[in-house]
């Protein structure tokens, strides 16, 4: 059974939060990061990521892959975050924005005008380790 350095699952946790994948070998911990949107990307950047999807690919089972997060995950966090908040007023005020119209662009605005900047950035760290722990916890089973 191995066991994963909190700076690992901070690390892959970080990269998936930029929009990549991310595959840590089994043995090793090589983290292998490739950007989620590699097949949309034009050909010039693949080739700088085509070592590692080539690496990846050819020794898939060798791999945990880490996914970046679906909308409804983020959402998730983001309503979290909102129920979490000792500051109700404000806590109200992201819950109705995430019940309303482009819900992650006016959390985002909200949070960035706020003092609470910070925190949400924390938090959600926190929220996509806790995934990426989850996720190294099946694959041992």
């Amino acid at each position: 059974m191995n066991t994963y350095d909190a700076k690992i699952i901070r690390e892959i946790a970080q990269s998936l939060d930029c929009g990549e994948d991310c595959y840590l070998h089994k043995k090793t911990q090589e983290i292998i990061t490739i950007p989620s949107d590699f097949e949309l990307m034009e050909e010039e950047f693949q080739e700088i990521f085509e070592p590692f999807v080539t690496k990846v690919e050819k020794n898939k089972k060798d791999f945990i892959k880490f996914e970046v997060l679906e909308s409804p995950e983020s959402y998730k966090i983001m309503d979290k975050f909102a129920y979490q908040l000792a500051d109700i007023e404000f806590g109200a005020k992201l819950t109705n924005i995430l019940n309303a119209r482009k819900p992650f662009q006016n959390f985002k605005l909200a949070i960035d005008d706020s003092e609470y900047r910070e925190s949400w950035f924390a938090f959600k760290q926190k929220e996509i380790e806790k995934i990426v722990t989850s996720i190294l916890e099946v694959s041992e089973k």
